[in-house]
């Protein structure tokens, strides 16, 4: 098993192989020459604007197409439930996973980083009316226009959920779902065009960044940097894994073998709704998850499933504190993990934007907001890791109902 896992990781004709490679080889030469980074940008550039330029019709489409060709509402009830449960049981088991590698594993509290005074970093202030009703649209073009993945989702679930309703104009119904159904097909022929240019784009952003931040960040933050990676590796392996193997009945490092490209794309970018295009790919044709699972599970799991920014977001809260010298006491790490957990909802796809929610769950225990600034230094480097790990579990999630939708089934 080992050897012909091996023997498929040297096949440099896969484009997920080829993605490694380039990965490793960005990493090298960035490092090296540094110096010709600089006009690869535009490479990588253009190819983010492709992933992010399907992603969001993509989005639209497939959840679309996923809801009104379901055979009744007691079909999606009990597609979404699962999906529901299964986000917010594994977000809150990620934040969990954080806390504990902080209070546990970790003395983080002792530093010789300077904080920040009140002034030097300004997030945007995040209420919690904001938050909730920013979930639903008041002009859906604009959503669109701005890139709003979470309010388009909302309002492409409303408009499927009144086609799936119809029981009149039954032709008018077939034809709606037949264009949505073309569209989609479409737009993943793109993607598969796109997607065979990702070892190029990766290695075009992967050698920008190296080349241009360097491996130095590290430094002075390398105790903070450690406990994200350490929570992040332990979630996406062990508590990840086993989910996997107990309640998907597959084994978790064959299924990563499947979906390790979008995994690659989901590093390189830092971008979930980026990486969607790849993930709906991999997960449907190479690791055999029904159309209909893929089509509504991933797309919602890329802006609401977020793990490793949940998790990210809560040993940040935890390290600034302990650089202020603030004490949080138990009854505040409960309110950082429950705020931790709602606040991944909405962290959009996009590269930092866990930077935003973040704001959510300082205010949210009395942490200095300009706090966040301490870890902006290193704040790209782990965002790649979070991002993966968000993934990771899209992918997983995806898998699980598609095994216990067959299992009822059958």
């Amino acid at each position: 098993m080992v050897a012909g896992f091996l023997k498929g990781l040297l096949d440099w004709r896969k484009v997920e192989n080829q993605t490694l490679y380039a990965v490793i080889l960005a990493v090298l030469l960035g490092v090296v020459l540094p110096n010709f980074a600089q006009p690869l940008k535009v490479v990588g550039d253009i190819f983010l604007r492709l992933l992010k330029s399907i992603a969001i019709p993509l989005v639209m489409a497939s959840i679309f197409v996923s809801i009104a060709s379901l055979r009744g509402m007691e079909e999606l009830k009990e597609l979404g439930i699962k999906a529901l449960v299964y986000y917010t049981a594994t977000t809150f088991l990620a934040v969990l996973t954080g806390l504990v590698v902080v209070n546990l594993f970790f003395g983080i509290g002792e530093t010789n980083i300077t904080p920040p005074s009140a002034g030097h970093f300004e997030p945007k202030q995040v209420s919690l009316y904001d938050f909730f009703v920013g979930f639903f649209p008041d002009n859906i073009f604009k959503a669109l226009a701005e890139g709003k993945v979470i309010q388009i989702i909302v309002f492409t679930i409303l408009f499927a959920l009144g086609v799936l309703a119809i029981v009149q104009n039954l032709k008018g119904k077939e034809t709606v779902i037949n264009f949505f159904s073309g569209m989609n097909d479409a737009l993943l022929n793109v993607a598969q065009w796109v997607i065979k240019l990702t070892p190029l784009g990766v290695f075009a952003i992967v050698y920008y960044n190296v080349a241009v931040h360097g491996l130095s960040a590290f430094a002075e933050l390398w105790k903070y940097a450690l406990a994200v990676l350490v929570g992040l590796f332990w979630h996406a392996f062990v508590n990840l894994g086993l989910i996997t193997y107990v309640f998907a009945k597959a084994k978790p490092w064959e299924y990563f073998a499947k979906v390790r490209e979008a995994l690659l794309v989901a590093f390189s970018t830092a971008s979930s709704s980026a990486t969607l295009p790849v993930s709906l790919e991999v997960a449907e044709k190479k690791a055999g998850v029904d159309k209909k699972v893929t089509g509504f599970v991933l797309p919602l799991g890329a802006t609401v499933n977020m793990d490793g920014t949940a998790l990210y977001e809560a040993v940040a809260a935890m390290f600034v504190a302990s650089v202020y010298g603030i004490h949080l006491s138990l009854e505040q790490q409960i309110i950082i993990l429950i705020t931790a957990t709602l606040a991944a909802i909405g962290a959009a796809g996009i590269p930092s934007a866990g930077l935003v929610t973040m704001t959510l769950v300082f205010s949210a225990v009395g942490l200095p907001l300009e706090g966040i600034a301490i870890i902006l230094a290193i704040d790209r480097f782990l965002d790649m890791f979070r991002t993966a790990v968000n993934v990771w579990g899209d992918l997983i999630g995806a898998k699980v109902i598609d095994t216990l939708l067959r299992r009822k089934n059958s």
